[in-house]
């Protein structure tokens, strides 16, 4: 695909009333940042034209935590509903034109290789409108897929307008589509409130693109855990727990030694050499780098540091910035912290 002809739109301006929480929903942190720099991470290998972020509850606060992204923000004055807040960013589509990859800043187990593909479908399929869409045993909270015989989508019923037969359906609505910008702006101004919420449905565009006969494909993610949303505390451990075991399984393949996976978090942003031992419980995140034959005791927390090689961290010891030298060993319960 060209490197121009795609803007994203990621939907960022939501309460998260279900996190009970005082925070905007998209800041909660996962596996050591905000959910949503990892959406915003997940888009960055596409090369997109434009990325646009749709901000509303606090989102003085949601724009400064992205202050290290290139992209542009647009407000949405009142939270009307997913429509509505793509509506927030109308100008920004209509200048840009072409395709419109539009996510949610709430899924970041989004994977980079799957949006990808998912543009290079529509794309290939000439349709006017792609969605994501999976399975799921449990379905709760999801606008079901609902096709005709022959397997087409017909539309989007949202749980809360679905019927008893409807929310039997186990094909759900990822919430991430691909649009052409011309028909989704045309469609969005025709699409009402009339819902139990009282909202603009994003969703009701798939009727109106099927009623005026246009292509409406799905593009079906596999791996139901990549479209996880974040909508409640529970959510927000699952996907923490992802997360560090991708990144652990990255770390095995790539000659490093955890003795118990399960309970170890290395972030995204540390190095750490071959042959290296993590034992349970280990935090290391920040900038850390860990050289090689390391052995790091269980319980040990360590962040912005570098450590030489072979060097051995007691059980439970903190480490905190500034370096530590080939083959020193630092002590159980032992504290380091730059400056201090």
């Amino acid at each position: 695909m060209e490197p121009t002809s795609v803007i994203a739109v990621v939907l960022a301006a939501g309460k998260g009333t279900r996190m009970k929480s005082r925070h905007a929903k998209v800041l909660h942190e996962i596996f050591f940042a905000p959910m949503i720099h990892h959406v915003l991470d997940a888009l960055a290998p596409l090369d997109l034209a434009r990325t646009v972020v749709v901000t509303g509850h606090q989102r003085e606060r949601v724009e400064a935590a992205l202050a290290g992204y290139p992209v542009a923000f647009v407000a949405q004055r009142e939270q009307l509903g997913t429509g509505h807040a793509v509506l927030a960013a109308g100008r920004e589509i209509a200048a840009a034109g072409g395709t419109v990859l539009i996510l949610c800043g709430d899924t970041p187990l989004i994977r980079s290789a799957t949006l990808a593909a998912l543009v290079a479908s529509h794309h290939a399929s000439g349709a006017v409108l792609s969605l994501m869409t999976t399975c799921l045993d449990d379905p709760s909270n999801y606008g079901r897929i609902v096709t005709d015989k022959d397997g087409r989508i017909l539309a989007i019923v949202e749980e809360k307008d679905a019927s008893e037969a409807v929310r039997l359906i186990r094909e759900v609505n990822a919430g991430i589509y691909c649009v052409e910008a011309g028909f989704l702006l045309d469609a969005l101004a025709r699409v009402g409130t009339d819902n139990r919420q009282g909202e603009v449905y994003l969703t009701d565009i798939v009727g109106i693109a099927r009623g005026e006969g246009r292509e409406v494909r799905r593009f079906v993610c596999e791996d139901a855990g990549e479209v996880l949303g974040v909508n409640s505390r529970l959510e927000l451990a699952q996907a923490h727990v992802a997360l560090c075991g991708r990144r652990n399984r990255e770390l095995l393949a790539a000659g490093v030694t955890l003795l118990d996976p399960a309970t170890v978090a290395v972030a995204k942003t540390v190095t750490v050499g071959p042959d290296t031992v993590l034992h349970a419980n280990v935090e290391i995140c920040g900038n850390s780098v860990i050289g090689r034959d390391c052995v790091v005791g269980s319980g040990a927390v360590i962040r912005d540091c570098r450590l030489g090689s072979e060097v051995v961290v007691g059980p439970h010891a903190y480490l905190e910035g500034g370096e530590v030298a080939a083959g020193e060993v630092i002590p159980p319960n032992g504290i380091r912290i730059a400056g201090r």
